[in-house]
């Protein structure tokens, strides 16, 4: 990992230089990143009353927070419909295809349609990272309950278990690592979603100051520096659910563990 990172850092450092050849200026196109990091901490006043830091940090506040609030609608929805799907074979049947199909639609064609519908552009970003969340979680949790072994339901069953007792016990405590790998997978995919339909629409949010910044509202440095800090939250969101993953799970680790000796 780190040499990859260490491989990128020369690459970019390396392009940045062939730009200072040119006629353009680094600064509006790659810029060292020498100059991200100062820009970042630097004190000077952007829009007459804010660093650039201070502005990323307002705008990212209600990015993350209309993209927490979407994540956890999708993570509700995704677990109920999957565990619907599991219950009855009629309900799969119906639901699956129209999974796919809101996967397959494009998340900017899409926000107009949702916009449109909410009348609302604050519901509206809410709505599209509740959906995006939805699908990986639906499609993992559902494969999770299907990956139960024969022989836990016979045995379940030779208890005279309920379904609610079959379910509780043996079906959602299984399914847990493959709800994780939907949650892991969904948490960038809403940040980013959140990110690309605020350049889409007005308001404030990551997205829009990036499109301010693209269109001269701003020093170049801003774009680098809101690019920068979208790719750390969405690296940050995945090893949390990671995190979060390997306390709720310990049962998996100690199993894996056992193996291992």
């Amino acid at each position: 990992m780190l040499l990859w990172i260490i491989l990128l850092i020369v690459l970019w450092e390396i392009f940045a230089s062939v730009v200072t050849q040119t006629k353009r200026t680094p600064e509006n196109v790659m810029p060292h990143l020498s100059g991200v990091i100062d820009s970042i901490f630097s004190d000077k006043r952007i829009n007459g009353s804010q660093t650039a830091f201070e502005m990323i940090i307002e705008n990212a506040g209600a990015t993350l927070s209309r993209a927490g609030i979407g994540y956890l609608i999708g993570i509700a929805l995704g677990f109920v419909l999957a565990l619907l799907m599991s219950l009855s074979g009629v309900i799969e049947k119906i639901a699956f295809p129209y999974l796919m199909l809101i996967q397959l639609i494009p998340i900017l064609g899409m926000a107009p349609i949702i916009n449109a519908i909410t009348g609302d552009i604050a519901v509206s970003r809410i709505v599209i990272a509740a959906i995006l969340t939805f699908y990986p979680v639906a499609t993992n949790t559902i494969a999770g309950f299907k990956a139960v072994e024969p022989a836990k339901h016979e045995l379940m069953y030779s208890y005279a278990a309920s379904k609610f007792q079959i379910y509780t016990k043996t079906m959602i405590p299984f399914c847990i690592p493959y709800l994780f790998t939907g949650l892991k997978i969904s948490a960038p995919m809403a940040i980013t979603a959140s990110i690309l339909v605020d350049t889409l629409q007005g308001g404030i949010g990551l997205g829009c100051l990036l499109s301010q910044s693209l269109k001269g509202a701003m020093t170049r440095y801003v774009f680098w520096d809101i690019v920068f800090f979208s790719a750390f939250i969405g690296i940050l969101s995945f090893y949390l659910m990671s995190v979060i993953e390997n306390l709720l799970c310990r049962y998996k680790r100690a199993g894996g563990s056992g193996k291992k000796g």
